[in-house]
């Protein structure tokens, strides 16, 4: 006869017995992850700023002279070379000047050869010949400055560069000082772009180090420019109000390709020296804080804060918070938690780090 303590009883002893069997499925189902240790090796990051472009040279072109714009030789957009005509304003006032003075030095010349002869004859005295001499050499000097007013009403190109929009046209009255147009010497760049303090310190420290100071624009299509820039001067002072302080870089431009006033993007390599590196995927954050999952002596799972120094592709370059030896967990984080024993798959740096770049690729 079954009684009901004897139902309770089997019924318990069958619980049990599944619950052993379900901890020993699940012991024997446990995944293998995979996990692996930082890599060390000396990396180079690309730091990237916005930067502004200037010709080497970009001055306005303005009359030196007041009178009528009678010639314009150039036009917008064209490569003037060096000394070639770019405005004639109306020479005739200045013309006559010019006739006038020459005239007035005839006179003076005149007069002092008389006064030399009659000297030479002891009959005026030495202070009367050097008055003459006077005369003369002022009537010359007007001479020269009515050449030098007439040579203002041609305007030429003082270097070779790119002409920018009109601003007179032909049979316009300009006065003295007015802007006729603005020339760019574009053979060379100056590009400016502005550092943060701390990168500025970084860079300084590192100067030394690095064979040249050379950097790379990327240009607004996307695209990078042909040439190398070389970092030339920094500015004296820091903004306060940013924090920033500005560089100048100095790009040759053959090919005319780039223009003033354009803007672009300063790519600059910042040397890390035996970085410490680990996949991206091993790092997951909490608050704002990032934590990796460290495989401990007795093969269980703890919770290790890190401090990123940078980010590059696939990798975080780690300031602190992680030794060589370390095993870092970098597969299956969500399944898993701190404290839980884990059986791993311990890979070498190299070949995961060679894994990311196939992927990516």
């Amino acid at each position: 006869m079954i009684t009901k303590t004897s139902v309770v009883l089997v019924l318990i002893a069958t619980l049990l017995s599944g619950c052993q069997h379900a901890d020993t499925e699940e012991k024997e189902e446990m995944p293998t992850l995979e996990a692996t240790t930082p890599l060390r090796e000396d990396t180079d990051v690309t730091k990237e700023y916005v930067c502004q472009i200037h010709a080497i040279r970009h001055i306005e072109v303005r009359a030196l002279e007041r009178g009528y714009l009678q010639n314009i030789f150039v036009d917008e957009g064209q490569l003037v070379p060096k000394g070639h005509p770019m405005f004639k304003i109306m020479p005739n006032i200045y013309q006559a000047e010019l006739l006038k003075e020459q005239a007035e030095a005839s006179t003076m010349n005149i007069e002092y050869l008389n006064t030399k002869g009659l000297a030479d004859q002891k009959i005026v005295s030495p202070n009367e010949l050097a008055l003459a001499k006077a005369k003369l050499d002022k009537a010359n000097a007007e001479v020269k400055l009515a050449e030098t007013h007439l040579g203002f009403t041609d305007v030429n190109a003082p270097f070779e560069g790119i002409m920018d929009h009109l601003n007179v046209r032909n049979g316009s009255l300009v006065e003295e000082g007015a802007l006729l147009t603005t020339l760019s010497d574009i053979s060379k760049l100056w590009v400016y772009f502005n550092v943060p303090e701390a990168e500025y310190l970084d860079y300084k420290q590192h100067k030394n180090d690095r064979a040249s100071t050379t950097v790379r624009l990327k240009m607004a299509n996307g695209q990078i420019f042909n040439e190398n820039g070389i970092i030339e001067t920094i500015e004296a002072d820091f903004d306060n109000t940013a924090g920033n302080i500005e560089f100048r870089a100095t790009f040759s431009n053959p090919d005319k390709l780039l223009r003033h006033g354009e803007t672009g993007t300063i790519l600059m390599e910042k040397p890390y020296k035996n970085a410490m590196l680990i996949p991206q995927k091993a790092v997951f954050e909490i608050m704002d804080k990032s934590y990796v999952y460290i495989i401990n002596k007795e093969q269980k799972l703890e919770q290790r804060l890190i401090k990123i120094e940078v980010d590059i592709p696939n990798l975080f370059i780690i300031k602190e918070g992680l030794q060589d030896d370390d095993k870092i967990l970098i597969d299956g984080l969500r399944k898993v938690h701190a404290g839980q024993e884990v059986k791993i798959d311990l890979r070498p740096p190299e070949k995961v780090r060679s894994e990311l770049k196939l992927y990516t690729e």
